[in-house]
């Protein structure tokens, strides 16, 4: 699965290569503050980026508190069983 996921990332790079080859003209832009004058191809390549970018910090916060979860209720697991093996090897009490 790994290689597919690659395999899928380079084609999207070779799209986003192809149509800024043949997206040479000007095109103005305007932003908050102000506006620019850029290539169609810059405009293109700075917003895959950018939500390439931002798709990966989102993605990469949610695992990593997947993770940080997992570890707590391991931990919380782990002081369960061992409390639960105390009580087994305790005697009855009537």
């Amino acid at each position: 699965m790994k290689i597919i996921g690659i395999l899928l990332l380079i084609v999207c790079f070779l799209i986003t290569l192809a149509l800024g080859a043949q997206n040479q003209e000007l095109v103005n832009f305007n932003y908050l503050v102000a506006q620019g004058e850029f290539q169609l191809s810059t405009l293109l390549g700075i917003a895959f980026g950018g939500g390439f970018a931002i798709g990966w910090l989102i993605c990469g916060l949610l695992y990593l508190k997947a993770r940080v979860s997992k570890n707590l209720l391991t931990k919380k697991v782990a002081k369960q069983q061992k409390e639960l093996e105390q009580l087994r090897a305790a005697p009855a009490k009537d």
